[in-house]
């Protein structure tokens, strides 16, 4: 607080700091709070209470025979009174039938059948495949970018980056449905080659493998993973580069030992984002796979919310992959041995 009031001024840093807070608590916490809160409650199946009231139902019928042949007035009292008790339950639970009374606990969370956990284990494992093939892709990318010789070399290949991004999102996903499709322009090639029969219905069909939503994603998220560590290449000396050639290491060596200890903090924020956005990504595998390829789990969660509008299950769902991202990004910080301040920088 100290250092902005006497960077900025009491007034603006109270301002910034005013900003900083309602953003915090409007974007994180309060969605986070109210996420959280509905899946730690659930309500009783309007089933079991209807089947509660038939039973109940049914025994106020034999009462009511028991009290119409009942000549004992003391019999016929106790008939009254069973009566007025089962009479009173049924009361109960139709008011309960129609806003049934809320349980809290975590049973959103251990009710996942199992099809469902699988999905979700097969999302963070495909998330993960997706993150290290992008690393892969991006890493000699952001190297020619940030060691460029020139700057006009540099802008000119941040360009060629960043024009394809101009596009919507939903525009280039679909741009490589057609390109991957039963149809589309590599099976239209390689039957006009003759390599394959359209005709037969022999096309290969790329759509019904992972490798065509890692592809999509990928091509998707690149400027994620390449951006931030063009950040931090660009802060790198070259003298050290010269420095260990110099001194006879090889590529691979000046790479491992130079290159990318300075790098990680970058790659720790790429891998960290790329691994966020694929997790969560509902556009890009509904629209390649076309329910072909099996669902990801951000498709169960949507399918929760709006479909079975089960907001609770929907959202026990929703933390639960939270959790895991949050996770994942407390393991690359270790991994990577960085802290927040580095990440900042």
């Amino acid at each position: 607080m100290g250092g902005i009031s006497r960077a900025y001024g009491r007034p603006l840093a109270a301002l910034i700091i005013a900003i900083t807070v309602l953003w915090i608590l409007a974007l994180i916490l309060v969605p986070l709070g109210a996420m959280l809160q509905q899946a730690l409650w659930w309500k009783e199946s309007a089933g079991e209470v209807s089947l509660t009231i038939d039973r109940l139902y049914n025994d106020i019928s034999i009462l009511e025979l028991d009290r119409g042949n009942a000549t004992d007035p003391a019999k016929q009292a106790a008939l009254d009174a069973q009566l007025a008790t089962k009479q009173a339950e049924v009361t109960t639970l139709e008011a309960q039938e129609k806003d049934p009374p809320r349980r809290y606990g975590l049973s959103n969370f251990t009710r996942m059948s199992s099809l469902h956990l699988y999905i979700f284990a097969r999302t963070i494992m495909y998330a993960l495949m997706v993150t290290a093939l992008a690393l892969i892709v991006c890493y000699p990318v952001a190297y020619v970018v940030a060691l460029a010789s020139g700057p006009r070399k540099a802008i000119i290949l941040t360009v060629c980056l960043i024009v394809p991004y101009a596009i919507n999102e939903l525009l280039r996903v679909y741009a490589w449905l057609m390109i991957l499709d039963y149809r589309g322009v590599i099976n239209g090639v390689l039957g006009w080659l003759g390599i394959v029969d359209l005709d037969n219905r022999g096309w290969i069909p790329f759509l019904e493998n992972p490798s065509a939503v890692f592809l999509a994603m990928i091509y998707t998220y690149v400027l994620f993973m390449v951006f931030p560590m063009v950040n931090t290449l660009e802060t790198l000396d070259r003298n050290q580069i010269e420095a260990a050639r110099d001194l006879g290491a090889s590529t691979a060596r000046i790479h491992r030992r130079v290159i990318i200890p300075h790098a990680k903090p970058g790659i720790a924020v790429g891998c960290i984002m790329t691994f966020m956005l694929s997790a969560g990504s509902y556009s890009v595998p509904a629209i390649m796979t076309r329910g072909q390829g099996g669902d990801w789990f951000s498709q169960l969660v949507y399918r929760q919310f709006y479909e079975s509008n089960n907001w609770n299950m929907g959202s026990a769902y929703a933390v639960s992959l939270l959790v895991v991202c949050t996770a994942f990004i407390l393991i690359m910080m270790r991994l990577f041995g960085v802290g927040l301040r580095d990440i900042a920088k």
